[in-house]
C-alpha cells in the first residue's frame, strides 16, 4: 500500500507549533509522508493561506490537507473536515480557509463537523486546535479511518464562504481588485486576461495600459508582457501568472510596498 500523503499549511511559523503537530500525525501515523506547504503565512491572514492552498493543492497527489491559519480558535467556529471531488479531505477551522482549494479539486462533495473526540487528543487545549483536533484526525483518516466517522454531516452552503474581489468586464475598462499580495510584493488581481480582453480587446505583449488604483494620486502607466524580464529593472507590468490570473508587478521590485497596495483595494484597467 502506498504511504499516507497529508499536506500540511499553517501561520505558526517554522518553530515549535508545527514541529508539534507533525509530532502528533507521525505518532499516530508513522508511515506518512508530510509536506510542508507553507507555515510563514502572515499571521491570521486567512485569505493568504486560503489562496496559497489553492495554489498548490492541485500538483499534489490525493490526499489529507490540514490547514490551520485560525484567528476563531476556540469561539463557536466549527473545526471540519471536507471530502473533495478528486478525493481529498480538507481539514481545519471552518473559516473560508479551504474554499478556493476544495473548487480547483473537484469541488466539495460532503462536509462534516469533527465531534467525534475518540480521534482527537485528550485533554484538548481551547487554543491549540491544531495540535489537538486537526493533526490527530488527519493521522487517523491517513491511515484508514472512515470519513463518515468524524462527526455529522454540515450543508455545503452553510460552510463559512471566503468573500474575494471579482473581475467585471465593461465596454472599455475592466473592474477588479487585489486578491493576494506575496512575498515579492507582486499583486494578483482578480479576473483573468480572457476578461482584460474583452473589456478592451487583444492583449498584444507590449500593449500600454493604464492601471487606475483606488486612493493613487495618478494612473500607472505600463504593459501588458509575457514576464519579468521584458520590461527594464524596476518598471512595472502586466502579465498572466503562474495561477493563470493577472498581476501587477514591478520587475525586480516591490510593487506593493512602492505604490502602498492592500489586498480589497478596487483597480480599474483602461487602454493606454
Amino acid at each position: 500500500m502506498a504511504r499516507p500523503f497529508i499536506t500540511f499549511l499553517t501561520d505558526f511559523g517554522p518553530d515549535g507549533p508545527a514541529p508539534i503537530c507533525r509530532g502528533v500525525m507521525l505518532s499516530i501515523a508513522p508511515d506518512a509522508q508530510i509536506v510542508d506547504l507553507a507555515h510563514g503565512i502572515r499571521k491570521y491572514a486567512i485569505r493568504d493561506g486560503a489562496i496559497v492552498l489553492a495554489s498548490a493543492l492541485p500538483y499534489f497527489p490525493v490526499g489529507i490537507a490540514v490547514g490551520v491559519v485560525d484567528p476563531g480558535v476556540g469561539t463557536e467556529r466549527r473545526p471540519i473536515a471536507i471530502q473533495t471531488g478528486r478525493g481529498d479531505v480538507l481539514i481545519g477551522p471552518d473559516n473560508g480557509l479551504f474554499m478556493p482549494a476544495a473548487e480547483r479539486i473537484g469541488g466539495i462533495t460532503e462536509a462534516r463537523v469533527l465531534e467525534n473526540r475518540e480521534l482527537w487528543l485528550p485533554g484538548t487545549s481551547s487554543t491549540f486546535h491544531g495540535r489537538d483536533i486537526f493533526s490527530p484526525v488527519a493521522a487517523h483518516l491517513a491511515t484508514g479511518t472512515p470519513f463518515a466517522t468524524v462527526g455529522p454531516v454540515v450543508a455545503t452552503e452553510d460552510l463559512v464562504q471566503l468573500r474575494l474581489p471579482t473581475a467585471h468586464v465593461h465596454d472599455g475598462w475592466l473592474e477588479t481588485g487585489i486578491v493576494y499580495i506575496d512575498s515579492f510584493g507582486n499583486a494578483r488581481l482578480a479576473g483573468v486576461p480572457d476578461d482584460l480582453a474583452a473589456a478592451i480587446g487583444p492583449l498584444d505583449r507590449g500593449r500600454r495600459l493604464r492601471v487606475e488604483i483606488d486612493g493613487a494620486p495618478a494612473p500607472v502607466e505600463l504593459t501588458w508582457e509575457q514576464t519579468f524580464g521584458r520590461v527594464k529593472v524596476g518598471e512595472p507590468l502586466l502579465y498572466r501568472d503562474s495561477s493563470g490570473t493577472i498581476s501587477l508587478s514591478d520587475n525586480q521590485g516591490n510593487v506593493a510596498a512602492r505604490l502602498g497596495l492592500r489586498t480589497d483595494q478596487p483597480i480599474r484597467i483602461r487602454a493606454g
